[in-house]
């Protein structure tokens, strides 16, 4: 798969949620909301600003990041379900 986004886009790839609760009940996929942590495989340029200047993407491929539950845009790349959304939607970086 060989994806670049532009600007300040962000390429993550949605991590599997558990699906086993603390309990040890097993969780129906019809049950469970889209994960909102995924793995960065593509990062963009850096964010543009009016006078120019582009700032350099805080985050970089590899990084685990949590990000908003309806953030960015779905796409399927030679069948990888991944998400593309703005440097902006991202929260944290997992350590």
């Amino acid at each position: 798969m060989n994806i670049k986004p532009l600007f300040d886009r962000v390429v993550i790839k949605r991590m599997e949620e558990e699906k086993l609760s603390a309990g040890g009940i097993v969780i129906p996929d019809s049950a469970t909301e889209k994960p909102i942590k995924g793995e960065v495989v593509a990062v963009g340029e850096g964010k543009v600003f009016d006078n120019g200047n582009v700032r350099a993407p805080k985050v970089k491929v590899g990084d685990k990041v949590l990000f908003g539950k309806y953030s960015g845009t779905e796409v399927k790349l030679d069948g990888v379900e991944l998400l593309v959304v703005k440097e902006d939607d991202i929260f944290a970086v997992l350590g």
